[in-house]
């Protein structure tokens, strides 16, 4: 256990809200999600014969290209009916894709009064169901584009990871002086970890329980510190 940070301005840290913010895939849950997802839609086939069109990309990194191509795998198929897929997927998760430890340490900071926000490159049509769940309110991960009922095959907006993250995240905060926890697993936390007052980077091994005293943390030692509408 390490104390908790110092801050140079004092009168902030006694003042603002705290606010627990949690990556998704491989941080809350135990794996990735995106494409499972896309295979319950539109069946494995078709996913990998998306990813195999997309692996000039892949091996270039380009994970916002790769997104951008595999959502138009659900061009023309009806938002109710994905919708119904996503609450289905969503319980799936919750039966058997979420990790014990950091689920906990979410139950914690909501038991702290704390806000808790997930900020995901996930598709939220499956995120929000899960979030009411675990008794989260807001979710700020990738959307869909929807017109006339039907999916665009378009992303409503940038991939949510990276720098995306920390936008979505300040345009949330709207402002608000807030003492900042964050967890993430990738290279698409990175921005979000650095913003944090406390980071904790989660690997395969369970993170550390929360102290009782809450003006100390765990840290690990790798911690840094188209038109239409959107498909919810």
């Amino acid at each position: 256990m390490v104390p908790f940070p110092e801050h140079p301005d004092t009168d902030r840290r006694a003042t603002a809200r705290v606010v627990a913010v949690f990556d998704f895939d491989k941080t809350l849950s135990t794996r990735d999600n995106v494409l499972p997802f896309l295979a319950a839609v539109v069946g494995r086939s078709a996913v990998a014969r998306a990813l195999l069109r997309s692996s000039p990309s892949l091996l270039r990194g380009r994970r916002d290209a790769i997104k951008a191509r595999l959502a138009r795998l659900l061009t023309g198929h009806r938002e109710d009916e994905v919708q119904a897929v996503a609450h289905g997927f969503a319980a799936d998760v919750i039966a058997h894709h979420l990790r014990r430890d950091t689920t906990a340490r979410a139950a914690w900071h909501l038991a702290q009064g704390h806000r808790v926000v997930i900020v995901s490159a996930s598709f939220a049509s499956y995120l929000d169901p899960i979030a009411h769940h675990l008794g989260i309110d807001s979710v700020l991960a990738t959307d869909l584009m929807v017109a006339d009922g039907r999916l665009t095959g378009a992303l409503a907006g940038p991939n949510v990871r990276r720098a995306e993250k920390v936008r979505r995240l300040e345009e949330w905060l709207d402002g608000a002086p807030a003492l900042l926890w964050a967890y993430g697993d990738s290279s698409g936390d990175r921005e979000l970890l650095t913003r944090a007052d406390v980071a904790i980077r989660v690997g395969r091994a369970p993170i550390p329980e929360v102290p009782d005293d809450p003006r100390q943390h765990p840290s690990d030692p790798d911690s840094a510190s188209g038109t239409g509408r959107v498909a919810r």
